[in-house]
């Protein structure tokens, strides 16, 4: 019986974090009475910090300090890696063989699965998602799998279901991206939204805190549109930002997202998704970890974002909210 879990990790930036969250709700799933430890092995994690409260339930310890393989003493006999702590099962998320070996002497007497050496098998995975699916599918004898993140605080899923009561058909549309070559145009979004209004659904608008220009812009555009992380009106002020974000996610029926952090965090929250991505090389490699997924991709059609027609995201939207896809 599994009782202790150590996750290996070198550490997670916000991108990072929330591509895994899926898998994090996967393993929980699959041992749902485990002390669950995440190592970073490189002392920084996004879930020690803007992550902690969307991972509250799913991670019982982070560990960040002491020897975590990240330096090569670390490897040496008589080095106590992680304290000299044993786990039940130690899943190493990262490919390096020689901290692979640090990794693997937290489970003595336990069962260890890594991706340094997966990674060197035929047939290891493009994607990120599909490498995670792989190692959780491994430790668990093919019963594991991702799934969307529950969120254990109920002040999310209440400010949620103030900000999108129910009643209308509500679909997301995340326009930002920190990249601008990354970003399916405004104007295109704009459309696309009214597009959705015309056909009685409810355009619901992301935009993160360094895009106010856009929002402005959308907000005068399409005033009907709704941005319920801006236009708040709810009971919890202090839920926002990715916390928020995963939780409107289970109050949509679709929704649309450049290559970007939103995107990640609506996958996460479960809802179908339909991600515009620049390129296909990224578009395999960090595809989102979404249940249903379309993907388009621009290079298909042209240069750069714009060269993606409207017409085209919006056919792939209507087959998403349908379920054809």
């Amino acid at each position: 019986m599994v009782q202790t879990v150590l996750i290996y990790s070198m550490g997670e930036v916000i991108g990072d974090g929330l591509i895994k969250l899926p898998f994090i709700a996967g393993l929980r799933a699959a041992f749902p009475d485990a002390r669950i430890t995440w190592c970073a092995g490189k002392g920084e994690t996004v879930y020690a910090g803007p992550l902690k409260a969307v991972v509250d339930g799913y991670i019982d310890e982070i560990l960040t300090t002491g020897r975590t393989g990240a330096k090569l003493a670390d490897l040496l006999p008589w080095a106590k890696p992680f304290s000299g702590r044993t786990f039940d099962l130690v899943i190493d998320t990262q490919e390096n063989l020689r901290r692979s070996l640090v990794a693997r002497r937290a489970s003595r007497g336990g069962r260890f699965v890594s991706a340094a050496v997966q990674a060197r098998k035929a047939g290891w995975p493009v994607a990120v998602v599909d490498r995670l699916a792989r190692l959780l599918a491994l430790a668990t004898d093919g019963s594991g799998a991702p799934r969307p993140l529950v969120l254990s605080h109920p002040d999310p899923l209440a400010a949620a279901k103030a900000l999108l009561p129910e009643g209308p058909t509500y679909i997301g549309l995340a326009p930002g991206a920190g990249g601008k070559d990354r970003r399916w145009p405004l104007e295109r979004y704009v459309q696309l939204a009214r597009n959705l209004e015309a056909s009685g659904r409810k355009a619901v608008l992301f935009f993160g805190p360094d895009e106010a220009a856009d929002a402005q812009v959308a907000r005068h555009a399409i005033p009907t549109a709704l941005m319920p992380e801006w236009n708040r009106t709810d009971d919890y002020p202090t839920v926002k930002g990715p916390l928020l974000a995963i939780a409107l996610a289970g109050r949509l029926t679709a929704a649309v997202a450049n290559d970007a952090g939103p995107g990640h965090m609506l996958a996460a929250g479960g809802v179908p998704l339909l991600s515009l991505q620049q390129d296909h090389r990224k578009a395999v490699k960090f595809r989102p970890a979404a249940q249903r997924l379309e993907l388009l991709v621009a290079e298909d059609y042209g240069q750069g974002m714009a060269a993606l027609p409207l017409d085209v995201v919006d056919a792939a939207l209507q087959r998403l909210i349908a379920g054809v896809s």
